[in-house]
């Protein structure tokens, strides 16, 4: 039997308060991990800072705002200057608005690169050395299944989740001889807000109902349906795990089988 047990680790799991982000916190939590969160919202942090005590773990909140990584590089610096280290990096946060590739801006790319690649770059070189420290650590990054076929209307995110998969898979190879694993979960078609929001954009642009609109994503999907935020959180808590100690490098996909890639 495998026991996911995450007792003794310190998990930094960021955009906390809603979705997977969330529901990694708890499910984290369940398998014994504290939790420090990271969000830009004060009051949605201590909501969710209440729900993950409730499993007799220590939790800290961390405030910030992804679309600043000065921001972010200040307040995790605060943080860890007085504080221990951390043993796991959940590097999450909420997608660049839809749109086609052509029509997007210079400023469009710099805020989903800054939003993403670059505040998972601040928080890996803040967490990175008391993993060393341990010799064990394990960076989770939620991507998205573009890293494997990039999706259209959603042309700023498909390229800035690329860029994050060949940050990740460079830096697994640097960190591995320390015992340190970098995977990065692609979460298919998800209910959270993310998709609501692109399904009304897809509504609004195509004349479709939104019913009709999420009815044709569902077909897509072998399995005929959305994932929960918890089935997407199920794969970081493995890859979190001591049992995961053998994959790093990872894109994994939790689709639902809708990717028709292998």
């Amino acid at each position: 039997m495998i026991d996911l047990s995450l007792h003794n680790r310190r998990a930094l799991v960021c955009g906390s308060t809603q979705g997977i982000g969330r529901a990694s916190a708890l499910m984290m939590a369940e398998c014994g991990a504290d939790i420090v969160l990271m969000a830009r919202n004060p009051e949605s942090l201590e909501t969710v800072r209440h729900e993950v005590s409730g499993f007799g773990v220590s939790c800290d909140v961390v405030v910030a705002d992804f679309s600043d990584p000065s921001q972010v590089a200040e307040r995790i610096d605060t943080y860890t200057s007085s504080h221990a280290g951390f043993d796991i990096l959940v590097n999450n946060t909420g997608g660049p608005p839809a749109g086609p590739i052509a029509s997007a801006s210079v400023d469009d790319f710099l805020k989903a690169f800054n939003s993403h690649l670059i505040n998972n770059h601040i928080l890996v070189q803040a967490t990175l050395p008391g993993m060393k420290e341990r010799s064990f650590g394990r960076i989770v990054n939620i991507v998205s299944t573009s890293v494997r076929e990039p999706i259209p209307g959603i042309g700023v995110s498909n390229t800035t989740r690329g860029a994050v998969a060949s940050w990740a898979k460079t830096l697994s190879k640097e960190v591995a001889p320390f015992g340190i694993t970098v995977n990065n979960v692609l979460p298919g078609a998800t209910q959270t807000g993310r998709i609501d929001a692109l399904i009304k954009s897809k509504a609004a642009k195509s004349g479709k109902s939104e019913d009709q609109v999420e009815q044709d994503l569902v077909s897509a999907i072998p399995v005929g349906r959305f994932a929960g935020p918890f089935e997407i959180a199920a794969a970081v808590v493995f890859l979190s795990s001591d049992h995961a100690a053998y994959i790093t490098g990872v894109s994994l996909p939790v689709d639902g089988g809708r990717l028709n890639s292998i």
